[in-house]
């Protein structure tokens, strides 16, 4: 039994390679830099001279200089994002490396877009907030005063001074919004109580 091939015809497609990086790469907006700097942050793995082909090849942009330097974290007592938290064991995240390259032609970072149709404001706070709720479960967060023993402090301090009177909330003014101007009636009358034996 004969089998009919399609035969198509023009270039034979999926035979060219490909190769794309297997690595992330962060330009850094960097407003004190000239424009013909650009700062990235990049892996620890990866040298200069990978750098300068990455921008020649995928960019076009030719390099004249590349500056490296690895940043090491601070210590930390605990694991960032732990659901319970160890005191006394402690923990230095990963370094960070970062490279500065020089270039021909000046690079001009764009406007900072309007951030406040996205409601920033909300963001930010809510943000704050999260902080300072996750403060609370650090290890040494016990230690940390808080705001409302920060606030009763300075009122002690205004009280000592005497820029401040003592104000006590069982005034006879509130005591009277309070009280029952009606008559009395009695609920449950139908209840009788068992007399007690002696």
């Amino acid at each position: 039994m004969a089998t009919s091939a399609i035969v198509r015809q023009g270039p034979k497609l999926g035979t060219k390679e490909i190769y794309l990086p297997n690595f992330t790469l962060t330009l850094l907006r960097t407003p004190n830099l000239p424009p013909t700097f650009a700062s990235f942050i990049v892996p620890l793995n990866l040298n200069k001279l990978d750098l300068r082909d990455y921008l020649w090849n995928c960019y076009g942009i030719p390099v004249t200089s590349v500056r490296s330097y690895i940043q090491i974290q601070k210590l930390r007592q605990d694991k960032p994002g732990a659901r319970r938290p160890s005191p006394r064991k402690w923990f230095r995240p990963r370094s960070i490396k970062k490279m500065t390259v020089e270039m021909e032609r000046p690079f001009v970072w764009p406007e900072v877009p309007d951030l406040e149709k996205w409601d920033k404001k909300t963001f930010d706070a809510a943000q704050k907030e999260r902080e300072e709720n996750e403060k609370q479960f650090r290890p040494d967060g016990r230690q940390i005063p808080t705001k409302e023993r920060a606030s009763i402090a300075e009122q002690a301090r205004l009280l000592l001074q005497g820029k401040e009177k003592w104000k006590t909330g069982n005034t006879r003014r509130e005591w009277s919004e309070w009280e029952n101007v009606g008559e009395e009636i009695e609920v449950e009358r139908d209840v009788q109580l068992p007399k007690l034996e002696r």
